[in-house]
């Protein structure tokens, strides 16, 4: 999974073998941790909304899962704040 912030956004790119994952149930997470605080987001495939606090964001996939693995859309839009754009990405390493 990658992720890069932006003012007001976040933007997610998962492979295949990830998508899989969230279809199965397990979350995706990444975090970089710093002594006395950190950053983590996590693609959670139970969760229907977007939760975030003290560096940690956990973004709810579930209503939006079917959308994401149709092979005509590139990705979704989750609305904020912040908008939260999950967005596919297969190398051909997974094709």
């Amino acid at each position: 999974m990658k992720v890069r912030f932006t003012d007001g956004r976040v933007r997610v790119r998962i492979d295949d073998l990830e998508l899989a994952a969230l279809h199965a149930g397990t979350a995706l997470r990444v975090q970089v941790p710093w002594e006395g605080g950190g950053w983590s987001l996590t693609l959670d495939p139970v969760l229907g909304h977007t939760v975030g606090e003290h560096g940690r964001l956990r973004v709810g996939v579930r209503d939006v899962l079917d959308t994401l693995s149709d092979p005509d859309r590139e990705g979704v839009v989750l609305p904020g704040p912040p908008s939260v754009n999950v967005e596919k990405d297969y190398g051909p390493q997974h094709t």
